[in-house]
């Protein structure tokens, strides 16, 4: 099964300004030229951080340029930092660290990056984190070419139609609409020259002080860092291994599914929605693959009692979509050959503090809004460059946490105020239910009401002011 993400990576080589004194800063703090207990050698060499441990090699910067000198400059040492988590918040906050010289291993779980994941959009000021790394341009050349939503009956008849070119701005469909995964990889080729990946291992266990974290993993050795951050999505398990019991979840009670299936004649660069009673709904969406992203959602907690199996999780939606019309047996067909089937319970992350020490959690591992919040993506790169912005601005890594979290809280807040009876009047149990909702939908899909409802879908990430570190 896939219930949120776990990712992993490791090891590195970095210039090392060597024999210099440097004043305090959230990124001076000595880093050690031995290896901790278990770990791997570290030593100097021709100024730079040499590694003899198993997967590792030295990484050869890129030197960007002007980009390097994003933030303000402070003199240092290379702060030793572990993001564990190879999606778009630990790809990002790597790429934003390794701009300030950091020393930056990223360690993930699965044995190689991971592309796939469904259609996500970059809103807001998370467009400006995009700029300002360079990287505006190649997302707009991703894009899956969705122009809009229609809501359709049983028989493809559409009951309601919002497209983005109506308009101002982004609607249910965002200008910069991709693929999750190659949001992901994007962000990974742009880090990947600066930072060192680790795949195929995991943190096991971590022991943090005031001075910096040592970690051990699953694949051997222990080392020690400056700083872990915690990227691995809402199932995320070494957050329980630093926040044990700390989250509560906050069920939206929907269980939701999502894979790949062939395209189809009537599929096109509209996305469709179709509702069945018991609280069903099923649609597809474009890719710029030239095959179709389908999704499956069902409203209740009925769900909770499926097993972790993939195979489990098939059958409970082949039960669940038995006799539900429109093009449903040919997603169901379609699902049983999906290589990329995810299936989740939709659940927010509800934490009451984001770090514990030098750790520190970020995007979905800190506070998934879900998909029901339209804002995922975008949050993670706006976490990941305050997240840096805050380390280069402040004295200590204490407060650069305290003040990471201080900047997000609010953002975050907002924009998990989805109320959990959204779930329930989309996803109507009876005829009657169903009929009412169309009637809503042709409601918000008229001129005058689509563009205003537009600019209420994410009000927080919208409105969000970027803060300037440079």
């Amino acid at each position: 099964m896939q219930r949120g993400r776990h990712d992993t990576h490791m090891g590195t080589g970095r210039p090392v300004a060597g024999g210099v004194r440097h004043k305090s800063s959230a990124f001076h703090h000595p880093t050690p030229t031995a290896s901790q207990k278990g770990a791997g050698l570290r030593y100097r060499h021709n100024g730079l951080v040499v590694h003899d441990a198993p997967h590792t090699t030295p990484s050869v910067r890129s030197h960007r340029g002007p980009l390097i000198n994003q933030f303000k400059s402070i003199e240092r040492s290379p702060c030793r930092v572990l993001i564990t988590g190879a999606s778009i918040a630990g790809c990002a906050a790597a790429w934003w660290l390794t701009q300030r010289d950091c020393d930056v291993t990223v360690v993930e779980q699965a044995p190689a990056f991971r592309d796939g994941g469904q259609n996500v959009d970059v809103r807001g000021a998370a467009r400006e984190v995009l700029r300002l790394m360079g990287l505006e341009q190649a997302v707009k050349d991703l894009n899956t070419g969705e122009t809009g939503i229609a809501w359709v009956d049983e028989d493809n008849r559409t009951a309601a139609r919002i497209d983005l070119a109506g308009l101002d701005g982004d609607g249910p469909t965002a200008e910069l609409e991709v693929l999750r995964g190659d949001l992901a990889r994007l962000l990974y080729e742009a880090s990947s020259a600066d930072a060192f990946y680790r795949f195929g291992d995991r943190i096991v266990s971590v022991d943090h002080d005031k001075e910096g974290v040592s970690v051990t993993f699953e694949g051997g050795g222990e080392e020690r860092f400056d700083l872990l951050i915690i990227a691995e999505g809402v199932g995320s398990r070494t957050r329980e291994l630093v926040f044990p019991g700390e989250n509560h979840p906050r069920r939206m009670d929907l269980a939701c599914a999502f894979f790949t299936v062939p395209r189809a004649p009537t599929d096109s660069q509209t996305a469709r929605w179709y509702n069945a009673v018991g609280g069903r709904s099923a649609g597809v969406r474009p890719d710029n693959r030239g095959t179709t992203r389908a999704f499956f959602n069902v409203q209740g907690r009925s769900h909770l009692t499926v097993g972790n199996s993939v195979a489990e999780q098939k059958a409970f939606l082949r039960a669940s979509f038995a006799g539900a019309g429109w093009e449903v047996p040919r997603l169901l067909e379609g699902m049983e050959a999906a290589e990329d089937f995810w299936f989740d319970d939709l659940r927010q992350v509800k934490i009451d503090r984001w770090s514990n020490g030098p750790v520190v959690l970020l995007g979905d591992a800190a506070w998934c809004v879900t998909p029901l919040g339209g804002v995922g993506a975008s949050l993670s790169l706006i976490g990941a460059y305050v997240l840096a912005g805050e380390l280069t601005k402040t004295d200590t890594i204490a407060e650069a946490l305290a003040s990471y979290e201080y900047v997000l809280r609010p953002v975050v807040k907002k924009s998990q105020s989805v109320p959990k009876l959204v779930p329930r009047l989309v996803h109507p149990r009876s005829q009657t239910g169903v009929k009412i909702l169309r009637a809503v939908q042709r409601l918000v899909a008229t001129p005058f009401i689509s563009k205003r409802a537009a600019r209420s879908l994410t009000p927080a990430v919208q409105s969000f002011t970027l803060p300037d570190y440079r």
